[in-house]
């Protein structure tokens, strides 16, 4: 992907993402990899609805900003997330990060290892699992060297994970390209949002079995 081509692929996936209400305010944010290694991020306090394409903080393949606005504070966590899921999925290219509601509900009570079980067909084969991450201050260190443990570990497992999710802050997501990071979000989200509308139920929903999850994993190369 050309640098302008990111740009605006950048711009128009956040705007996509604000205009849905997967963002607010100035939180959350999204970073491409460029052709030449380098990288392009949204800056820090943006808001995503109403980004400029020539403003975005563009990084040298270290993550050392060299042009455009102050970039996000994440930048830690991106470099460590390149570079960990990058070993196991070298066409990596973009992450996206959000607050998104439903997904930072489900953190604020229980403590189980992982966000959300197998509950549809579509999130184990479009999401994977998605560990969750203790709770950091924003931009700290500690969860950037955290994230990429998991990643590492997660892989070498043999089930590469597209997301975690950071405590009280949001999801991580990534993949090749903005649009195909944001699909990963989207279904994320919407299983969290079903996840709270029926955990409450006298009777809530059961997974996936394990012999249905065998099933999407040999049809469809599923990740869980």
């Amino acid at each position: 992907m050309t640098e302008t081509k990111a740009r605006e692929e950048i711009c128009r996936t956040a705007k996509s993402l604000f205009d849905r209400g997967y963002v607010h305010a100035t939180a959350g944010n999204i970073r491409v990899r460029l052709e030449d290694g380098g990288f392009l991020i949204t800056p820090t306090d943006a808001c995503l609805g109403f980004l400029d394409p020539a403003r975005l903080a563009r990084l040298d393949a270290q993550g050392q900003q060299t042009s455009g606005d102050r970039a996000s504070k994440t930048i830690a966590l991106h470099m460590r997330i390149y570079e960990a899921a990058r070993a196991f999925d070298a066409d990596t290219a973009c992450v996206i990060h959000t607050h998104s509601s439903h997904c930072v509900a489900l953190t604020l009570s229980g403590a189980s290892d992982e966000l959300l079980p197998a509950l549809t067909p579509y999130f184990v084969m479009k999401v994977g699992h998605v560990p969750r991450i203790h709770y950091h201050r924003p931009g700290a260190p500690e969860a950037a060297a955290e994230v990429a443990q998991v990643i590492a570990q997660r892989g070498a497992a043999g089930v590469p994970i597209r997301a975690v999710m950071l405590d009280r802050l949001g999801p991580n997501v990534w993949h090749d390209t903005p649009a195909a990071a944001m699909a990963v979000l989207e279904e994320l989200e919407e299983t969290a949002r079903l996840h709270l509308m029926t955990r409450d139920h006298a009777t809530p929903p059961a997974p996936l079995s394990p012999e249905q999850i065998a099933e999407l994993r040999a049809t469809f190369g599923a990740r869980w």
